[in-house]
């Protein structure tokens, strides 16, 4: 099948390299002439696992190709893929003018039957939008081409992306024409011959289930991290509530991790674009402002716990950091809770020393050369005269490191711990002040009047 691509971006390129993958011919549109330039010569804008191999093997095979001419897009392929950006607007909304750029640009070359797909993170009601804007331009152009806008969002895990395009857990489908639908079935086939996988159901179904997916992760994380902070208190651990919950099958132990809080292009901005929709239909969606919130005042933990060990004033202090992006597996910052981080302990006069496997290019363009900030080569160089370390970023490079050569490096055994990866009593006795979340960095048996003390509260036993 021909397929058209809109957007060769994270969810683009994978998206139109899958595609291609499985026999499909697929062009990729992007009004990015050094984007594509960069692609043609196989080189890859974004760290994603795999994505090059796959790239690089299709455009050799002719079936993936990259332009910057949307009437080649829009003549080229039945299914016109619409997978740009959708970045949240100042009150929080999603900025849906590059969607109808996009299509605007299809109803202004489009000459026969199209199938428009909206792949992009978007509101519910913005397949009506881009009907209406095809429509539009079509009868600007006095012209009448039957066409179908459809819903199709993405569920691409950043770090795990290719496995979860051809290996999906669902895919999701919103058309109100049975015939589009039967369509897209056919271009799925390749990735749903074990089970049917297909979710078909109407337009806004499907735009509102990808901010739900999104929104119920987030919930999850935050709740977690609420839990966290009260287990503090309590002189609870909350690693071993983890695990005692995660037990039951009804809650898992998908994405109950405590931390110091979530980020990257997805979590922050559906959470608040779905919130936003609440509002404008008059609804107030109290439940999604919490996780917000509660993510917010996560990413500042870290911070809180270096500002109790330190003091407020944090001058001719050096912080080695392991970890810059949001998440493992890719170089991905926006949002992210190291960027939180740093810059405050920049503003409390402190310095960094950063170290991430795929993150320093983008920490570089972020920040450029400012003298609070080195980016070293290895974790270990990061070490070197810090005044204490900082782990943000679970990275299997930092699950296991050699603690007698941080011990070594250090000015002084100091371990902030945001994704609680090692073992408190370990590290105790290996002599280091270890800070982590949620967790007693030692075993006290829990006094209600020491958990309670400085509250107007009391806790009955």
């Amino acid at each position: 099948m021909k397929v058209t691509i809109y957007g060769s971006g994270y969810v683009g390129l994978v998206t139109g390299a899958c595609l291609a993958e499985v026999g499909n011919d697929v062009l990729c549109v992007d009004i990015n002439q050094a984007k594509i330039d960069m692609l043609l010569r196989g080189e890859i804008p974004i760290f994603e696992p795999g994505l090059d191999n796959v790239v690089a093997r299709n455009i050799e095979s002719g079936r993936l190709r990259f332009t910057t001419d949307a009437a080649e897009g829009v003549a080229h392929g039945l299914f016109q893929f619409i997978a740009v950006g959708t970045p949240p607007d100042e009150d929080g909304s999603a900025d849906l003018q590059y969607v109808l750029t996009v299509a605007r640009s299809i109803g202004e070359h489009m000459g026969e039957y199209r199938i428009i797909v909206d792949k992009s993170t978007v509101p519910v009601g913005t397949a009506d939008k881009v009907q209406a804007t095809v429509q539009d331009t079509l009868n600007e152009r006095n012209v009448d081409f039957e066409f179908d806008v459809v819903s199709n969002p993405e569920f691409l895990k950043e770090g795990a992306a290719i496995n979860d395009f051809m290996k999906p857990d669902r895919i999701v489908i919103g058309a109100d024409n049975p015939r589009t639908a039967e369509l897209l079935r056919a271009l799925y086939s390749p990735f749903n011959r074990n089970h049917d996988r297909l979710v078909i159901m109407d337009v806004r179904s499907a735009e509102l289930t990808k901010y739900a997916a999104n929104a119920m992760l987030a919930t999850k994380i935050s709740f977690m991290n609420e839990l966290s902070n009260l287990a503090e208190l309590l002189g609870a651990d909350i690693e071993q509530v983890r695990l005692g919950i995660g037990s039951d099958p009804r809650i898992g132990y998908h994405f109950i991790y405590p931390g110091c809080g979530y980020g990257g292009s997805c979590f922050p901005k559906d959470v608040q674009a779905l919130e936003r929709t609440a509002r404008e239909v008059g609804y107030q969606a109290e439940l999604l402002s919490a996780v917000e919130a509660v993510n917010n005042r996560q990413k500042q933990a870290l911070f809180q716990k270096i500002q109790q060990h330190f003091g407020d004033d944090l001058s001719g202090k050096t912080f080695a950091l392991w970890g810059l992006a949001f998440k493992p597996n890719t170089d991905d910052m926006r949002a992210a809770p190291s960027r939180t981080l740093m810059e405050a302990i920049w503003t409390a006069g402190g310095r960094v020393q950063a170290y991430d496997p795929a993150a320093m290019e983008e920490a570089r363009r972020l920040y450029g050369e400012r003298a609070e900030l080195t980016l070293t080569d290895s974790p270990e160089a990061a070490l070197e005269g810090a005044d204490a370390l900082v782990t943000v970023t679970e990275w299997n490079l930092f699950r296991s490191p050699d603690f007698a050569l941080i011990q070594e490096k250090l000015s002084a055994p100091v371990l902030f711990d945001g994704r609680n990866l090692y073992d408190p009593e370990q590290l105790k006795s290996d002599g280091f002040q270890y800070y982590c979340i949620g967790r007693p960095t030692a075993p006290t048996p829990f006094n209600h009047c020491t958990a309670q003390k400085g509250r107007d509260t009391h806790v009955n036993a």
